[in-house]
């Protein structure tokens, strides 16, 4: 896909007042016509702060708590999800019950862990109700906050899980059995869409070619990337 038809990361030019410094950041959880220019947030707290009483869109009037993200803020790998479901929606973390044990014995396969090499976190930081996937609204109205994320942890890896993530910050409208697995490097930064642990729940077998297989195959890939990257 060439680059003409993919999104540019921190090309905020569309929001007009994004780098405004007249913006009230105490106005930006009220309105998804609040720009959340860069730099606005100078730690996940702070974030948080926001996200706790944010009604950008109208999840945040179902939400039990806003789940912000979960992990090492100084990781070079991140990992964008969807959004939270009903657990994460009761407990505020992000990836836990069975898809989240999942992704923890994934990670653990190429000696990884969220608490010291990953930072986890989501598309949209309510749950949508039923788990249904986020509206393209939805999506942009929180998409500040996901560029804010970026940017304070500056990773070198995102890992992509599920369409929502890939479309929102890569423009890809592909599905991932598509482009799983292959690198998309931009600003820096090494994006890769993988599958979504709760999608390898409901495709268990591990025979060549199943998903379970592939992501074998895709972690495999980011730990040898991180290694390069930390050796050169």
């Amino acid at each position: 896909m060439s680059a003409e038809n993919q999104i540019n990361l921190f090309d905020l030019s569309d929001s007009g007042a994004a780098a405004d410094p007249k913006v009230d950041p105490e106005l930006i959880p009220t309105s998804a016509t609040i720009p959340i220019p860069p730099g606005t947030y100078h730690s996940m707290e702070e974030m948080k702060a926001h996200c706790d009483r944010c009604f950008r869109c109208d999840l945040g009037h179902n939400r039990t708590h806003a789940v912000v993200g979960e992990g090492n803020v100084h990781a070079q790998i991140m990992l964008v999800g969807e959004g939270p479901g009903q657990t994460e929606d009761e407990t505020g973390r992000p990836f836990v019950g069975r898809s989240g044990e999942l992704l923890d014995k994934i990670l653990a396969s190429v000696k990884l862990t969220r608490e010291r090499d990953v930072f986890i976190c989501n598309v949209v930081k309510c749950r949508p109700p039923e788990n249904r996937t986020p509206t393209t609204d939805e999506a942009e109205a929180c998409k500040g906050y996901l560029l804010e994320q970026i940017r304070m942890i500056d990773p070198k890896i995102i890992l992509l899980t599920g369409a929502t993530a890939l479309k929102g910050l890569l423009g890809i409208k592909q599905g991932i059995t598509k482009v799983r697995g292959q690198w998309v490097e931009r600003d820096g930064r090494f994006y890769m869409p993988i599958f979504h642990p709760a999608y390898l729940l409901r495709n268990p077998s591990r025979e060549q070619g199943s998903p379970k297989w592939l992501m074998w195959q895709d972690i495999q890939a980011v730990r040898k990337k991180l290694d390069e990257i930390q050796n050169g």
